[in-house]
């Protein structure tokens, strides 16, 4: 109970202290103007390439958009922690590693849902795409998955910040990544083969497959097997964090960097 609770309520004040100076005049527009305008791009993108359907790029960009808080946030979150010279006092608590961390990852999730829905139904209403309401429940699902996925990658992704001091050119690198690989304007087997095969190890890819099969009127026990998938992606994803953390902690505490910024 005592680690449920170091990570509840450790990871709300953490996120708190991190961003709560934000006004929203800022937040709004960095979580949601840029996420609305790439579904907005890619699909008039389309349109002019006589390629996908609208469906086809709000469905992608909006389950791909999870990753933005995902990598942005989470990094931000465990590296702020040392650009603030809290990170010291942290990991000489006795709390648990994965609950302190894995606390910190559950406000992102919640934003990377957020961000999903937001893009989606702007996408929705701009672009006049006509989407089942029996689709939606389980397409939130799919959305939940991805934003799981994303932000276990963004842990691992953040594990290195502990090594490096500059993360932004490195988060918008994978971010990228996960745009161009996993099948979110192209469709899998339309890439060249490496890529739809290193597509199949990374998040969000099984989930745009299954928003996508979801939007199509497929059941949600239909793609129960990629969103199972996509959920073991993100597992591993967290634990390879969780053990880089682990790593990169050990290197600090005898080098006496882990304050150095």
């Amino acid at each position: 109970m005592s680690a449920a609770r170091v990570a509840l309520v450790g990871g709300l004040i953490s996120f708190r202290g991190l961003f709560g100076w934000l006004h929203p005049a800022i937040f709004i527009p960095t979580m949601i103007v840029p996420p609305v305008f790439q579904v907005l791009f890619f699909a008039y993108l389309g349109r002019a390439a006589g390629l996908e359907s609208d469906t086809f790029y709000v469905v992608g960009n909006s389950i791909q958009l999870a990753a933005l808080p995902g990598l942005f946030a989470i990094s931000h979150a465990i590296n702020g922690e040392r650009k603030s010279q809290t990170l010291a006092s942290l990991l000489a608590s006795p709390a648990s590693r994965v609950a302190l961390f894995l606390g910190r990852g559950l406000p992102v999730m919640a934003i990377g849902l957020l961000v999903s829905l937001v893009s989606f139904g702007f996408g929705v209403l701009l672009l006049d795409v006509e989407i089942s309401a029996r689709a939606l429940p389980s397409l939130v699902i799919a959305m939940v998955a991805a934003g799981f996925s994303c932000t276990a990658l963004g842990i691992a992704h953040a594990a290195v910040g502990l090594r490096v001091r500059e993360m932004s050119v490195f988060s918008n690198f994978v971010f990228a990544i996960l745009l161009v690989f996993c099948g979110v304007n192209v469709p899998l087997d339309d890439l060249p083969g490496w890529m739809s095969t290193v597509a199949q190890v990374l998040p969000v890819t099984h989930s745009v497959e299954a928003g996508r099969e979801i939007v199509a009127g497929a059941s949600l026990n239909s793609v129960a097997g990629l969103l199972g998938i996509e959920l073991a992606i993100g597992t591993a994803y967290l634990a390879l964090g969780l053990l880089l953390l682990r790593h990169f902690e050990h290197v600090a505490r005898r080098r006496a960097t882990i304050e150095l910024v």
